[in-house]
Parts: C-alpha cells; sequence; structure tokens
C-alpha cells in the first residue's frame, strides 16, 4: 500500500479555502481476455499521474468486476471519467455514486490502491469505522448494504 499522505489543499485540515472533494463510485465489466498485467499498469499509471492531478481512491478486479471510489477536485476527476470511458480494457460503466462536498478524503494515503475483491468488505468497513463525517459514513453503509444485498455482483462474496 503507498502510506505516504500528500495534503492535496482540498482537506478539512488544510487550511482555510477549501475546495470541494468530488467522489465518483463506479464498477464496470473488464473486456474479454484482460490479463492481470493489465491491471498492474492501471495501478502503476494511476499512481504515476493521480498525485499531480490531487486524486485517490482505490480500485478493485475480481471476477471479471471493476469496481473503483475515487476523490479529488472536479475537474480531474471528470477528466479521469472522460478517459475511463474511452478506455477500451472495460465496457458498462455504472455510476452507482457521485457526490461533491468539502470533507477529509476517506483515502488520503491511497494515490491507487488495488484491492482483492475479497477483501472489499474489510476496506470499505475500516474506511467507514474511520470516517470523522457524516456523508462519508452514509456512503461508505450504503456500498455496504449493497454489497452485502448481492448488488455489486460477486464481488466480496462471503
Amino acid at each position: 500500500m503507498n502510506t505516504t499522505h500528500q495534503a492535496f489543499g482540498d482537506e478539512p485540515h488544510a487550511g482555510p479555502g477549501l475546495r470541494p472533494l468530488y467522489q465518483v463510485v463506479y464498477c464496470s465489466r473488464a473486456s474479454e481476455g484482460l490479463q492481470d498485467s493489465a491491471v498492474d499498469r492501471i495501478i502503476a499509471t494511476s499512481r504515476r499521474h493521480n498525485p499531480q492531478r490531487g486524486i485517490t481512491g482505490l480500485l478493485v478486479y475480481g471476477s471479471g468486476i471493476f469496481f473503483q471510489w475515487i476523490e479529488g477536485p472536479r475537474d480531474s476527476i471528470e477528466e479521469l471519467m472522460g478517459q475511463l470511458r474511452r478506455d477500451p480494457r472495460h465496457h458498462d460503466i455504472v455510476t452507482l455514486a457521485e457526490t461533491e462536498e468539502v470533507r477529509e478524503r476517506l483515502f488520503p494515503d491511497w494515490t491507487m490502491e488495488l484491492v482483492q475483491a475479497s477483501d472489499i468488505r474489510d476496506v470499505l468497513v475500516d474506511a467507514r469505522d474511520t470516517a470523522n463525517d457524516a456523508h462519508s459514513v452514509e456512503a461508505l453503509t450504503l456500498l455496504l448494504e449493497q454489497l452485502d444485498a448481492g448488488l455489486l455482483g460477486a464481488m466480496g462474496a462471503h
């Protein structure tokens, strides 16, 4: 895991003049024949480019499904989502949540972290349990409910 914390200037403890933090949570289907090496390249590229864009988040991949939670400045996230929509490595993008608010980052230390599908529930529970604002707790609780109800496919099956 990438554990170097970077202040992006949009976190509540960063001082006055806070910018809202925009987040998008989506899932998509991997293209036929996608190799693990392609997923590794996605993570490597994200870790190189996300810090300069002020983007943090996590990517879960399992059973042919991507699940991603990204957060940062609206313009950076919208630009990234445009790139993701054109990426041939996946299709059928479904936005699960999209919000903009002044709040703490949920994954401040992760420029992009690959989480195994079997671990997604633990990651979401940990993020919920350490979140300090009600909106983040609510969003994470909803995702956990969707995961437990089977609405996110085979991801996190237990």
